[in-house]
């Protein structure tokens, strides 16, 4: 049982340790981290865009109600 638990802390160890060295996984991250600021940026436009659009469509229709005289 030791001697199977040990070569499976071994294999761990060098699947760990190859996994360090690999570049390829960071870029992954760091494109994953960039799209979710550009996504946070996009929430924050259209939750700011959204307050100042209704606003317009209210004006609009309370200019459209009085042209038609209601």
């Amino acid at each position: 049982m030791n001697n199977a638990l040990a070569r499976l802390s071994a294999f761990g160890k060098a699947q760990l340790m190859r996994f360090a060295r690999e570049d390829e996984g960071a870029t992954a991250v760091e494109y994953g981290l960039i799209i979710a600021l550009i996504a946070l940026a996009l929430i924050g436009i259209v939750g700011g865009l959204t307050g100042a659009l209704q606003n317009v469509f209210t004006a609009v229709t309370g200019e459209l109600n009085t042209a038609s005289g209601n």
